[in-house]
């Protein structure tokens, strides 16, 4: 009955991790911690190139999470793009690359992620350095799961 119950309960806590692991959310962790943001998912080349365009606003927890059909050179700008934005450039397998800060509304300066990107987070400008996201930080979200995944769901 002790196996059963054992069995019972880590089932259970096998089936809480797996609904934590949503669409509509990515967790970010590192040595710093670790957060949740809501995001919208960008994953044809029309929503990919519309974008955060024209919006005057977006909540503190909320981002957009670009995907891409294999990793690649990603190359972004922010024409008519009207708030700050942190973009946060990450590989197949979920590990963040590099973080381009504080992205100038309007600005048509491309921002070069580098290769081999995968996935890109926009969230609003300021916040990946105040959380501390960085280059190693890893991602959860269900497009991670089709490789090694750094964090998988």
């Amino acid at each position: 009955m002790r196996i059963v119950l054992v069995l019972a309960a880590l089932l259970t806590g096998a089936n809480a991790a797996l609904a934590e692991c949503r669409a509509d959310q990515v967790r970010l962790r590192g040595d710093w911690g670790e957060t949740l943001f809501t995001v919208e998912l960008a994953d044809t080349p029309q929503e990919r190139s519309r974008g955060l365009m024209f919006r005057e606003s977006m909540p503190r927890g909320a981002g957009m999470l670009f995907v891409y059909d294999a990793p690649q050179q990603a190359r972004f700008w922010m024409k008519n793009t009207l708030i700050a934005l942190d973009m946060v450039f990450i590989d197949r397998g979920g590990a963040v690359t590099h973080v381009h800060h504080d992205a100038i509304p309007g600005d048509l300066t491309g921002i070069d992620g580098g290769n081999g990107v995968y996935a890109v987070l926009e969230i609003n400008g300021g916040l990946a350095r105040s959380y501390g996201i960085a280059a190693g930080t890893v991602l959860q979200h269900p497009v991670f799961s089709g490789g090694p995944a750094a964090w998988p769901c």
